[in-house]
């Protein structure tokens, strides 16, 4: 029976591995033990602790086992099932993270409506625990009361936590106006190649920050000053267009933002920083100017809105198991190109008036889905800063390709690795190409079949995965969920309530 455990524990730890793209060697280097010992650990013929497992876990940023932790660790598919009913969008994921590195900024009580529950944002809670910040669930759970301290203790900062969010980057732009000099881990989050903070530094850069990387953390030193002309961002990117807004609103003048991203969450950070008091011109456009405030100690209460890539998740569940289905407050304005593509694919569809979100600005629509007849799309797809093809619904796009009748070109030029992910559907079915690291060719339709296998590193390919395996006649297991938890609530319990067969269980 042991015998039995270890090889089940070491085989697990050897697929988390090869999932991230690790030797042997390099994780033994990461462990601090020797390449022999992780290979006898892997074949099962080593004795391992618990705390060992935990600390493999967190090097290989992948839930081995769950101690302490009452969340999912694999889920098993039942497949080949129809939805059907009506299922609401959660508030978004990229939101909801940028608020709460915004909240840094405010000396009041910060009160968030309806936070997306999720591990991305359980990690940045343990975080702003750490350095001495008060949080806590109020309202049945439902929203997030923020209270800081008047003096950060980032001393005390939960480095294990902070290291397994790229969110943490975000700590940036409001610790600047706070610390003279301060510290922080290294980004983390999902497993997609090369990203590079220099984008960060070229903007704030203007505020008088300067960074040096050593060991694995950021030393940040600041000599407080103000940008004397606009700053052009030299990538559009969200969370770069995010930064620079959060040192722009603590700036006691005018910053102009130039190339800024337009994108839901750089949106909705704008209307809470307008609640916090800072003026925020040209909201939705690539030309962004803030009249920041030297101090802002206010009461506030925002409500972020529905996420768009959540909303295109439950759409292509939908069409890859043909099925009639009901999406309620989907943010219509930031998928109006992916629903134009899906309707010259042939999607059967339509959608109520539109009304406005709980923030009282963004648009929102009720989508009802239905089983169609798609064709590839005569052009390739291919990620757009907004208002384009959002660079996180083009994994979705993998899925509906393979439901499609012919050949579709996906390209994700943005990063470095995601397209490879996609390549794991051919486990169930697919049949997809890999042409380089950034192009897939998709061939459809598709025969989907059950399979068991490890859950890419990658949030998205992860979950189109799983919808792959919830069209797939039979059962399939998806193990080592842990970074679908980072950016969806509930997913399983929700899809089952609108007809899915899918459960929840451990090894150990």
């Amino acid at each position: 029976m042991a015998d039995d455990y270890l090889v089940r524990i070491g085989k697990l730890i050897r697929d988390a591995r090869q999932h991230r793209g690790w030797t042997q060697t390099q994780l033994a280097e990461a462990l601090g033990t020797s390449q022999s010992a992780v290979n006898r650990i892997e074949r099962g013929n080593q004795n391992i602790s618990l705390e060992m497992i935990a600390r493999i876990g967190e090097a290989l940023d992948s839930e081995i086992v769950s101690l302490g932790y009452a969340g999912p660790m694999h889920l098993r598919v039942v497949g080949g099932r129809r939805l059907s009913g009506s299922i609401d969008v959660k508030t978004s994921k990229n939101a909801c993270v940028a608020l709460l590195c915004g909240s840094l900024l405010n000396k009041g009580r910060t009160v968030l409506r309806r936070v997306a529950r999720i591990e991305e944002v359980y990690r940045l809670l343990e975080v702003l625990n750490s350095i001495g910040v008060r949080t806590r669930w109020i309202n049945d759970g439902t929203d997030l009361e923020i209270v800081p301290p008047a003096v950060l203790d980032l001393d005390a900062m939960d480095a294990a936590a902070a290291r397994r969010t790229r969110s943490i980057i975000m700590f940036l732009g409001p610790l600047l106006h706070r610390m003279d000099h301060f510290r922080l881990p290294y980004a983390g989050g999902c497993d997609l190649g090369t990203r590079t903070i220099e984008p960060h530094m070229i903007a704030l850069r203007r505020f008088g920050l300067d960074i040096t990387a050593t060991e694995g953390i950021y030393h940040a030193e600041v000599e407080r000053t103000a940008p004397d002309r606009p700053i052009v961002l030299t990538e559009r990117g969200d969370t770069v267009t995010e930064n620079a807004l959060l040192a722009a609103a603590r700036n006691d003048g005018v910053t102009v933002i130039r190339n800024a991203s337009s994108n839901y969450m750089v949106q909705d950070l704008c209307f809470f920083l307008e609640a916090l008091g800072v003026r925020v011109d040209g909201i939705g456009t690539t030309t962004l100017t803030v009249h920041g405030m030297a101090d802002i100690d206010v009461d506030v209460d925002y409500s972020p809105s529905e996420d768009p890539v959540e909303a295109m998740s439950l759409l292509a569940a939908a069409v890859v198991t043909e099925s009639e289905l009901t999406i309620r407050r989907v943010p219509v304005e930031f998928l109006e190109i992916e629903l134009a593509v899906l309707e010259e694919m042939g999607l059967d569809h339509d959608r109520t008036a539109e009304y406005a979100a709980d923030n009282g600005r963004t648009r929102l629509i009720d989508l009802t889905v239905r089983p169609s007849k798609l064709e590839a799309p005569i052009d390739k797809i291919h990620p757009m800063p907004f208002p384009g093809l959002n660079i996180d619904n083009v994994p979705f796009f993998a899925a509906i390709a393979a439901s499609a009748q012919g050949q579709t070109l996906i390209h994700d030029w943005v990063y470095d690795n995601r397209a490879i992910y996609l390549t794991d559907l051919n486990r169930l079915g697919g049949r997809l190409q890999l042409l380089d690291p950034h192009r897939v060719l998709v061939e459809g339709p598709t025969r989907w079949r059950a399979a068991e296998m490890m859950c890419p590193p990658a949030l998205r390919p992860a979950v189109v995965v799983l919808l792959a395996m919830m069209a797939a006649e039979g059962t399939s297991v998806l193990r080592n969920v842990y970074v679908i938890n980072r950016g969806y609530e509930e997913l399983a319990e929700r899809l089952n309530s609108v007809g899915a067969q899918i459960e929840i269980f451990r090894d150990i």
